[in-house]
């Protein structure tokens, strides 16, 4: 019975170790991982932050024309509808 305390109660410190053991080693290969990475220049940064801005605003304007004109023609349709 002693012997099902300790399988189902465990070690509870060397759990407690294991688990700071594998996170240190998480993030060693964190950091290792992290020097691997290539980085883009402030130009690239710069470029594509330019271009995702200018796609943002084609298509809010996009959006924003397809919305009138759907509007406009919803209304219209209304509009011939509700007349008696």
């Amino acid at each position: 019975m002693a012997n099902a305390a300790v399988a189902v109660g465990g070690n509870y410190f060397g759990r407690v170790t294991g688990w700071f053991q594998q996170a240190r080693d998480y993030v060693n290969s964190l950091r290792d991982e992290m020097r691997k990475v290539t980085w883009p220049t402030r130009k690239q940064v710069q470029a594509t932050t330019a271009v995702v801005i200018a796609a943002v605003f084609m298509f809010a304007f996009y959006f924003a024309v397809v919305d009138t004109l759907f509007g406009r023609l919803i209304s219209q349709i209304f509009a011939v509808l509700t007349k008696h």
